[in-house]
């Protein structure tokens, strides 16, 4: 037998504000101008102009509550859906002289790299139906410049998308000449494809036929840096396979990627979120609010609703008016103070970053980083960890020592063999330098990695070593080795 019972917890619900100011946590100061223009676009009753004065702003908080003909029947929480949910982004503040006039972000323009296929496709004279191959094919090429759609699902695209017939053969020959664009390497459908396209466009020399054998017969020996095996193989002397290497080094393993108008790949200049400035060593902190203009509640909205509520008999229609005005100047007053929130939170989190990393951002020297967590900065500035988080992820600050991502100042901690607490950055930064200067014919291994790490009074295990190696993206010893 079933039975209903009814029973009451407890449950946190966000509200839209706070929604809307996680969000606008996780944007960046590249992000601003257009997320602003957004907003404006979706909400008439924000609008830019000079920033209310808080007298104005908290008198608008009174007016709401003397609306006493509406306030029974227009609920504030009535009004908001997920659906009435607006993006994320930031507002003005007075960071910027007077004098920095220019409001935009330089960005790099010009053909895209598919465009430039396309008009080298245009220039073969070709037929309607070959074209359409050609087209077909340069559309699956991806921005790396590699063709990753197996030859077989590009005969079934041209068939059910164009209504083109064709057999593997034809896609293979169209592909052929696609492969012969500019940049050189490009469609080919994996690394060794792509290196051996470009070896077989330069003139031929022995080390680049060499070359060609090589990655044609033993590629896999070739990367796993087998040298010792290929000169046996290649009957080659230690010098001459040096010769082969340092052609095919040359090479480009991604010739989509460089490519300066890239679809996806046009240059991006990454705009500072914050700038530390040291004036004699005292350490300033401005946050870039350079490009947010000043947003206010529109007047005529106002205007309009203080029209409706001297009316003494409102018709439905009014109401419905009413409701709509309320709404969208609610989300407005909302939205400005998300952003005033926004700004106090991201000073407040990058101020205690500062206060923390003081003699790194005196010195720039990184052994002056200290072990630092998400933890450590959300106790210090009463914030949940999430929205620390938030914060430093993606965000830059601008030092007279170069732009650095604040995820960069977080690290953790371990104890050296004086005792003294310090931070696995520096440990990662000696190990750097340990691997640059090694003798690349007889690299380090991690074990003897770790012996020299304990000389310099870092006791670490050695899989520990591994660790690190691996998180700054540099391969074991046999990887390392040169000729």
């Amino acid at each position: 037998m079933q039975r209903m019972n009814l029973s009451q917890k407890q449950m946190q619900k966000l509200s839209p504000q706070q929604i809307q100011l996680m969000k606008l946590l996780q944007i960046t100061t590249a992000d601003l101008d257009s997320r602003i223009e957004e907003e404006l676009e979706v909400n008439p009753a924000l609008e830019k102009g000079e920033e209310e004065e808080k007298e104005e702003f908290e008198q608008e908080k009174e007016d709401t509550k003397e609306e006493d003909e509406y306030k029974d029947e227009f609920d504030v929480d009535d009004y908001f859906s997920d659906d009435d949910e607006f993006p994320d982004y930031k507002t003005y503040n007075n960071n910027s002289s007077p004098d920095d006039e220019n409001k935009t972000i330089p960005i790099e323009v010009g053909v895209s790299f598919h465009e430039s296929l396309k008009k080298q496709l245009g220039i073969k004279k070709l037929n309607e139906k070959d074209e359409k191959v050609g087209l077909q094919i340069i559309g699956s090429v991806d921005d790396d410049g590699y063709l990753r759609r197996e030859i077989a699902n590009i005969v079934n695209d041209l068939a059910f998308g164009q209504n083109v017939m064709v057999e593997e053969d034809k896609v293979l020959e169209i592909l052929s000449i696609v492969q012969s664009f500019d940049p050189s390497g490009v469609a080919a459908r994996d690394l060794r494809e792509c290196l051996l396209i470009q070896l077989k466009a330069k003139d031929s020399t022995p080390p680049i036929r060499f070359a060609v054998k090589i990655l044609d017969e033993n590629f896999d020996l070739f990367t796993k840096k087998h040298y010792s095996k290929l000169r046996k193989i290649y009957n080659l002397e230690e010098d001459e396979l040096k010769s082969v290497v340092d052609e095919i080094l040359k090479l480009n393993p991604k010739p989509g990627g460089g490519y300066s108008g890239g679809k996806t790949k046009i240059q991006q200049y990454i705009t500072p979120d914050f700038t530390i400035k040291n004036n004699d060593g005292d350490l300033e902190l401005l946050l870039n609010m350079r490009n947010a203009p000043a947003l206010q509640v529109s007047r005529s909205f106002k205007d309009m609703l203080q029209t409706y509520k001297a009316t003494k008999e409102a018709s439905k229609k009014q109401k419905d008016e009413v409701m709509f005005i309320k709404q969208k100047i609610d989300a407005a007053k909302w939205f400005i103070d998300a952003i005033r929130q926004r700004q106090q939170t991201l000073m407040l989190v990058m101020r205690a970053i500062l206060d923390m990393q003081k003699e790194f951002f005196l010195t720039g020297d990184e052994t002056n980083l200290k072990p630092m967590i998400l933890k450590d900065i959300a106790d210090k500035v009463d914030l949940d960890i999430s929205t620390v988080s938030r914060v430093a992820n993606s965000k830059y600050v601008q030092t007279e020592f170069g732009m650095i991502k604040l995820k960069y100042f977080f690290s953790e901690s371990m104890t050296n063999s004086d005792g003294e607490e310090v931070s696995t950055r520096e440990i990662k930064s000696i190990l750097q330098d340990i691997i640059a200067d090694e003798d690349k014919k007889k690299p380090f291994s991690d074990q003897k990695l770790m012996e020299l790490l304990a000389k310099e009074g870092y006791p670490i295990a050695r899989r520990t070593v591994a660790k690190y190696r691996e998180q700054l993206n540099i391969p074991v010893a046999r990887l390392r080795k040169e000729l």
